[in-house]
This record gives structure tokens, C-alpha cells and sequence, in this order.
């Protein structure tokens, strides 16, 4: 069996998805892609079920908040390839408008709770999740926390005066 490295791994896809991979960097090793939402589920599809490939294990769905950003929120998948042991990150990013992506649950049973929790922290909605809801936070919860639009601390904490520690 040959060794699997990130430039056989990024030839596979842009052969396949050559006009949909939209930026290809590669931060400490780490072969990163960003996609559209309309391709990510194809291009998962693809790591996970190629032979040559054989990225099985999803490790991780979350997402970033970066609010100087016109496309504000970018959901990342990282997958690993434990034959090969080779690893990739996918980022596909959103409009703060359009916060809508097509779940992974079709091709991993275990992104339920990811997504899950990316939806609750985040507000991220996946499209055809068996079920998606709150899973660390209150239902009536009406934020969400992991966002980078609220105050670090609370102006009014009288605590936290700089006369109290002799400024």
C-alpha cells in the first residue's frame, strides 16, 4: 500500500471538482479547501467512499465566526484518512443571511451531535437533519454564544471598576 500525501489527495479532487474548489492552502501541513455548500456533500462523498482515498472517519464539524467578513461564518469539516493516515479540512462559508447547509448525516451517522452543537453555538442550519435542536445550551436559549457579536464582559459589573484595584 502506497503512502497517500496532500498533493495526490488535492489532484484527486480537482479532477473531479476542479471549478468548485474555490482556495487550496495548506497551514502546518494540513491540506485545507474551500468549497461552495452546493459541492460539500459531493466533494465528503468522495474522500469518504474513493478506494484510493478511504477518508473514513469524520473527526470533527464545527464552525468559525469571522465577523469582519462579508460571508461571516465558515463551516468546517476536518476528515481523516486512518488507512493513510492523512488528514484534510473542508470550509465552506456562509452568509450571516443565509446560514443554510446540507447536513452530513447522510454519509456519517456520527455528524448528528456535531451538527447538533454547531447549530447550537452557532446558528448554523443543516438542511435534512433527522434532528436537529439544542443540545448543550437551554431550548429557550435565544442567543447563540460562540458568536462574536456580544460584549466579552458586562460593562455594568461593579466588580471589574478600576478603582478597586487602585487605578
Amino acid at each position: 500500500m502506497d503512502k497517500l500525501n496532500n498533493q495526490q489527495v488535492l489532484d484527486k479532487l480537482q479532477s473531479q471538482f476542479a471549478d468548485r474548489i474555490l482556495h487550496v492552502a495548506e497551514p502546518k501541513g494540513l491540506l485545507t479547501i474551500v468549497t461552495g455548500k452546493d459541492s460539500v456533500i459531493e466533494i465528503l462523498r468522495l474522500l469518504k467512499e474513493d478506494d484510493t482515498l478511504q477518508f473514513i472517519y469524520l473527526t470533527d464539524i464545527t464552525a468559525v465566526h469571522y465577523p469582519e467578513l462579508e460571508n461571516a461564518f465558515a463551516v468546517v469539516y476536518h476528515v481523516h484518512s486512518l488507512v493513510f493516515n492523512v488528514r484534510i479540512r473542508i470550509k465552506v462559508f456562509l452568509n450571516i443571511n443565509d446560514l443554510n447547509i446540507p447536513s452530513a448525516t447522510v454519509l456519517w451517522n456520527g455528524a448528528n451531535w456535531m451538527e447538533r452543537e454547531t447549530f447550537d453555538f452557532f446558528g448554523i442550519n443543516f438542511e435534512g437533519h433527522p434532528d436537529l435542536r439544542r443540545i448543550l445550551n437551554m431550548d429557550d436559549l435565544g442567543v447563540f454564544p460562540m458568536r462574536k457579536e456580544y460584549p466579552l464582559e458586562d460593562p455594568n459589573r461593579v466588580d471589574k471598576k478600576d478603582f478597586y484595584f487602585g487605578r
